[in-house]
């Protein structure tokens, strides 16, 4: 089965875009506007991983009522 990176929400590209640069800055992945082929995979998975934890943290707010 093929995978594909298509969007729920197409809306919400040019959020999760500056959320991806912030975590990169949080964390100090050095992420560049298009191609990033250069970048290490520990990298781009510290990147994916703290900003799925941050949308988690964001929902349980929301869900909370906070």
């Amino acid at each position: 089965m093929a995978r594909t990176n298509r969007k729920v929400v197409p809306q919400a590209t040019a959020a999760l875009d500056r959320m991806k640069f912030e975590v990169a800055s949080e964390v100090g992945v050095n992420l560049k506007e298009g191609y990033n082929g250069d970048l290490a995979s520990r990298d781009a998975g510290r990147v994916g991983g703290n900003m799925v934890k941050k949308m988690i943290e964001q929902a349980e707010r929301s869900m909370s009522g906070r």
